[in-house]
């Protein structure tokens, strides 16, 4: 499709491009095609692009990946990565995407429309055979990307993560860091001049771990099979289609290249819908179209000559191609980014045995911290150290003040003196831990924290940021030409090719400069939840698609689920507590109500009923059991009141406040972020998420030994595998995902080397367990393998995890005359409010099976808002199980407009 369609093409088409290399021997010699030459012994530096290399870092498409995450073997496998890239003298540097991209949003969202219908053909495929799905069906388990950064982290690979614009990032990352190639797979950098590109999906390391291959494109072959001169890829990409002009918007232009005697030109139309052309179709033709220009620098003339056949939004499409061109120019320059400062130490050599690799249990070596590394590029006098003192070999040599450190101190230095770029120069004095609020009663809001070039860098003023691509955000008005007897495309094409929602969202609460500049640092630092930076400055959060069965009630959808958390987090990172009482001091000076100004983040998402088109809006909350520090004290505070304050805001956020849960004899340190989870899945006001035999199942593959034998677990069948133990592996995952951001947003209180996943769950092993506990009826003895020790641990933490658990059935509801449903509604039950007055409720439709039904839905019209949210997602309060999960509103079907908090905020079409 477009321009993504030309790395493929590359491949089909241009066979004598494509040149198999094995980077070992790159690295003792020159690269393919002659070039540049490096210094004698100096190490081959590689740039890898995580976001095309996923599955091959994960470790292949191996058909365990959908029963949760096999953590282990990837943490082999990229433990052997590190040792033969430390051997063959290879340096590599993994920059993950950590940009919100929302000029890419419409690309996104097609994305996540068709992983959602893979998902559903994993389940049924499950359901029907009970066999791992084919690999082509590949959906990367829950949490994967992190489990990779916080892997590579561990094997000293160096880690970054873009902020902005991700391809544009990468680009200049490359150039002027001096890396040798770069590793990816994405028909952005084919077209953007990148000296030496290699191939991330072609990216193998032997069994015995001594040869990493892949494939190099040699783009020059490229052009001399297309008969293009480089020089012209730029308006070649530009009429490719691609994220600014989509090839829909180019489909007429593509059609009247063919021609009406094209064997294809009678597919135009079909059944009332638009038809593109092939890919290599097109490719062919835009690459003989641009061969065959006079001057390709007058873009009015290019623009007018291609949107002659347009029927409607010409000037914006000429405004967009535009754009797209400088976007490409800007790409294929060698523009003066100010460069991220990389600091990479020698990955580890890493000797397999109890206590290394994959083979590491929760005594053995999960201690290990990423390189030190300053503002700049030189390296710390760790390096003049043997590998034996950068790396220690258990967690107990790590000394006792650095033991529990968060994973950001152990890594760089901040300098609070220099300001990132868009935030306040002159920044409030330090607090300490004892700095009281009293003088920032009268904090302003603000709309957006940081401009859009915080990245840390110069941007060109021809390269575009994702929000300033004319027009984007703007509808644009339809002048379908109905009666155009001789339109070669149908009117379809007058119709907006952005088929997503976006909505005005109230101004966020200022943070303050020194949080910003810590966030910033930590973020492109990989060191950070990508999530936690958007949501500061953004207001924004994208929640990728999980294996659930739609047509299952039973199992509510992780975003639903998991979504208390979530709110608990942005009321921590916007600092509501504190917030609120000031709001409370002001109005007790001035003798009023207090006002509590709204805060609300858009989750973009999509879920059982809910499609990714449209965003949520979701309401911040504080704790209502205490007063939580404020973010800087979090983040920043050195004294041992912050520290606890940070375990008991994390504890907090996964409503596990109980005292048997730091204690270590009852929940092992390792096993803190899993109990959480579990306890947090329990809590859930609906259907009962987690049997009592399906808990015991959990604990009982986190105490296994087999859990660190990863070749074990490989030889182990599973027979007519459970759909439903599928889809709770994702859920569990998804939960994982959310702690490990409240972990970060709360300064880190568990150490990160007992956040990672591999250190209590294996998905293959968990499906193993499950069977035998629900299909064979096996006791607790024979879960746990007849360890009696084992049986007890299990009896411990479960104990721990129940503690205070109230799991009486809810009252029937009372019977109430039946009303319609108000449009948009959900039939799960509501009442309505009318200025502020209860005029009526319905029970609604008892979905699934369990001990209750979902909370209801409340819609309000007119009447004071008194700082409530209006058409937002909150949660309600569950008198069984405290705070519960909200079923969303369908409130942003169409475009319209809500009271939000003080103001009114609409609702409109993206273009």
């Amino acid at each position: 499709m477009g321009v993504q369609g030309f790395q493929e093409y590359i491949e089909k088409h241009c066979p004598t491009a494509v040149v198999p290399v094995e980077l070992q021997k790159l690295a003792r010699g020159s690269l393919v095609g002659g070039g540049r030459q490096r210094p004698p012994q100096s190490p081959l530096r590689l740039l890898v692009d995580a976001e095309n290399c996923l599955h091959r870092l994960y470790g292949g498409f191996y058909t365990d990946w959908v029963s949760g995450g096999q953590w282990n073997h990837m943490l082999g496998y990229l433990a052997a990565l590190a040792k033969a890239c430390f051997n063959g003298n290879i340096e590599l540097l993994v920059c993950f995407n950590g940009a919100m991209e929302k000029g890419r949003l419409h690309e996104w969202v097609k994305r996540q429309v068709n992983e959602r219908q893979t998902a559903q053909q994993i389940v049924s495929h499950i359901q029907n055979k009970g066999t791992p799905p084919p690999k082509v069906w590949f959906l990367p388990p829950v949490c994967m990307v992190h489990c990779i950064r916080l892997a590579l982290l561990r094997f000293h690979i160096g880690v970054v993560q873009s902020i902005e614009d991700h391809h544009l990032e990468v680009i200049s990352l490359c150039r002027e860091n001096g890396f040798h190639g770069l590793v990816a797979y994405d028909s952005d950098y084919a077209l953007c001049n990148i000296p030496y590109y290699f191939s991330a999906h072609a990216l193998k390391l032997s069994r015995n771990g001594k040869s990493l291959t892949t494939s190099q494109y040699l783009m020059h072959e490229v052009a001399k099979q297309l008969d293009l001169n480089p020089n012209r890829f730029v308006i070649f990409a530009s009429l490719l289609g691609n994220h600014i002009l989509p090839d829909e918007d180019l489909a007429a232009f593509h059609w009247s290249l063919l021609g009406p005697e094209h064997p294809l030109a009678s597919l135009k139309v079909r059944a009332h819908q638009l038809v593109l052309p092939p890919c290599d179709v097109v490719i062919k033709a835009v690459a003989d179209y641009v061969r065959n220009m006079t001057d390709f620098s007058d873009l009015e003339a290019i623009a007018n000559d291609i949107f002659r056949h347009s029927q409607s939004r010409t000037d914006d499409k000429v405004v967009r191609f535009k754009k797209a061109v400088e976007y490409y120019s800007a790409a294929s320059k060698s523009q003066h980014f100010s460069p991220y400062q990389v600091c990479v130490l020698p990955p580890p050599v890493v000797e397999p045995g109890p206590g290394t690799g994959a083979n590491a249990g929760p005594g053995g070596d999960p201690g290990l911290s990423p390189g030190s590394c300053g503002s700049g590029l030189a390296v710390e006098s760790a390096v003049g150290k043997t590998l034996a003192e950068q790396v220690p070999s258990s967690f107990s040599n790590i000394p006792p003040n650095e033991k529990h450190t968060p994973l950001y101190e152990r890594s760089s230095p901040i300098n609070p003196s220099i300001p990132p770029r868009g935030t306040a120069a002159t920044s409030p004095p330090s607090s300490s831990s004892s700095t009281s609020s009293e003088n920032e009663d009268n904090a302003g809001f603000t709309a957006n924290h940081v401009s859009d070039h915080k990245g840390g860098w110069d941007r060109p003023s021809e390269s575009t940021a994702e929000g300033e691509l004319g027009g984007w955000d703007k509808p644009s008005e339809s002048t379908a030409e109905g009666d155009h007897l001789n339109a070669q495309i149908p009117s379809l094409l007058s119709m907006p090719t952005r088929n997503h929602m976006d909505i005005t969202t109230p101004p966020l609460p200022m943070v303050a400069p020194e949080v910003l500049r810590v966030a910033q640092h930590r973020h492109k630092k990989g060191l950070m939840y990508p999530y936690i930076y958007h949501i500061l400055t953004k207001g924004e959060i994208k929640l990728s698609v999980t294996i659930e069965d739609e047509a299952n009630q039973e199992l509510p959808s992780a975003v639903q689920l998991f979504r208390p958390i979530r709110q608990h987090v942005y009321g921590v990172l916007f600092s509501l507590a504190e917030a609120k009482k000031k709001a409370e001091r002001l109005a007790m000076r001035r003798n009023r109500l207090p006002e509590y100004p709204p805060v609300a983040v858009k989750e973009w998402a999509a879920y059982k009923g809910k499609s990714p088109h449209t965003p949520e809006l979701v309401e911040a909350l504080p704790f209502r059991e205490w007063t939580c520090p404020n973010l800087k004290k979090l983040w920043l505070g050195k004294a041992v009141e912050d520290k606890n304050g940070r375990m008991r805001a994390f504890l907090a956020c996964m409503r596990s406040d109980a005292p048997a849960m730091l204690n270590p004899a009852c929940v092992p340190t390792h096993l803190l972020v899993l109990c959480c989870v579990l306890r947090f899945m329990l809590q859930w006001p609906g259907v009962r998420v987690l049997r009592g035999k399906e808990l015991d199942a959990f604990l009982a593959q986190a105490l296994s030994p087999k859990l660190y034998e990863p070749e074990q677990l490989q030889e182990l069948k599973i027979d007519n595998l459970d759909p439903r133990g599928v889809q709770l592996a994702a859920l569990f995952m998804s939960g994982v995902d959310m702690a490990l951001l409240a972990n970060d947003v709360c300064g880190q209180p568990i150490p990160w080397e007992h956040c990672c996943p591999w250190m209590y769950f294996d998905g293959k092993l968990l499906q193993s367990k499950l069977i035998r506990a629900i299909r064979d009826k096996a006791p607790l003895i024979d879960l746990c393998d007849g360890q009696v020790d084992q049986v007890n641990k299990v009896k411990k933490m479960r104990q721990s995890i129940l503690e205070g658990l109230n799991f009486s059935p809810p009252p029937p509801p009372t019977p109430t005359p039946c009303l319609s449903t108000p449009r948009g509604m959900s039939t799960q039950g509501g009442k309505l409010e009318i200025a502020g007055t209860v005029v009526g409720q319905w029970a609604g439709i008892r979905r699934g099976r369990g001990r209750g039904g979902f909370p209801i839905q409340v819609v309000s019209v007119g009447g004071p808002n008194r700082g409530r949210l209006r058409g937002v997602i909150s949660t309600p309060v569950i008198r069984t199980f405290g705070r519960g999960a909200k079923f969303p509103l369908r409130g942003f079907k169409s475009q319209g407009t809500y009271q939000v908090g003080h103001g009114t905020y609409q609702v409109r079409q993206g273009k």
